[in-house]
């Protein structure tokens, strides 16, 4: 169970920069350009696009590996957290494959 606990943790760690750039994209839309927030988002997001590199291993490279482990993990073991971050792991690389695909 501990081995589970800490996988799930480094996945949500893995995880964490591609949810930071889904969630600046949907906060720079919620507010005024001049609202603190999304100037904010709107740099996150800027940062991002401005580094091919981060599209790469931010984007696709780190959920991918989460989305794998995950579901090797899940096939011997079921644990919530490891279901939540293997399903997260599958949304972003879902949007992030539709994006791609749309350009």
């Amino acid at each position: 169970m501990e081995t589970t606990k800490r996988l799930a943790a480094s996945e949500v760690i893995l995880l964490f920069p591609a949810v930071l750039f889904m969630t600046a994209l949907v906060v720079r839309y919620l507010g005024p350009s001049q609202d603190e927030p999304a100037h904010s988002a709107q740099q996150v997001v800027m940062w991002y696009a401005g580094r091919q590199w981060t599209l790469w291993v931010l984007l696709i490279a780190l959920p991918l590996t989460v989305l794998v482990t995950g579901c090797a993990t899940l096939l011997r073991r079921r644990d919530a957290l490891l279901i939540a971050t293997t399903s997260i792991a599958g949304v972003i690389l879902a949007i992030v494959g539709m994006h791609m695909m749309a350009n």
